[in-house]
């Protein structure tokens, strides 16, 4: 009798306006705590600035513009999550994050098909977990390739 393998995926779960959205580990390259953004002038309009990461000028988009929720002050909970978007590395503004969860595939269902927002081409499921719903984004699908392009500019 063969038992059935249980898939599971490792997530960084992440806070936007007291929701909570997940992203594979795998994409996340470091999370650091907010510090100095440099605006740069006439940059795209998801751009909140740049920053020096160990040497590394970092673009730095805030999720909550991008997302088209309401931006707010960073508090001390506000972190930068640092990932790989093609070949450029990109900070990423986020409330705060909560933690690393491993969830098992049954927990997770497709996205729903009624799913209009700005967010919808990079939802790629729902994870149920316990008494919360953690949107899971797919980053690499967070900037349009001429996007990404335009980012590429500025770092």
């Amino acid at each position: 009798m063969k038992r059935g393998i249980q898939m599971e995926q490792q997530l960084v779960v992440f806070e936007l306006a007291d929701e909570h959205y997940g992203v594979d580990i795998s994409t996340v390259e470091s999370i650091i705590k907010m510090q100095e953004i440099t605006r740069i002038p006439h940059s795209p309009s998801f751009v909140e600035g740049i920053t020096n990461l160990r040497g590394l000028v970092l673009p730095v988009i805030d999720l909550r513009k991008r997302f088209g929720l309401e931006p707010v002050e960073t508090s001390r909970d506000s972190r930068i999550m640092v990932v790989a978007l093609g070949t450029v590395k990109v900070g990423m503004i986020v409330d705060a994050v909560s933690e690393v969860l491993r969830v098992p595939s049954e927990s997770i269902e497709p996205p729903p098909s009624m799913t209009t927002s700005s967010r919808a081409n990079f939802i790629t499921g729902i994870a149920k977990l316990n008494d919360i719903l953690v949107i899971l984004l797919d980053m690499s699908k967070i900037l349009t390739s001429d996007e990404q392009i335009e980012l590429t500019a500025v770092a």
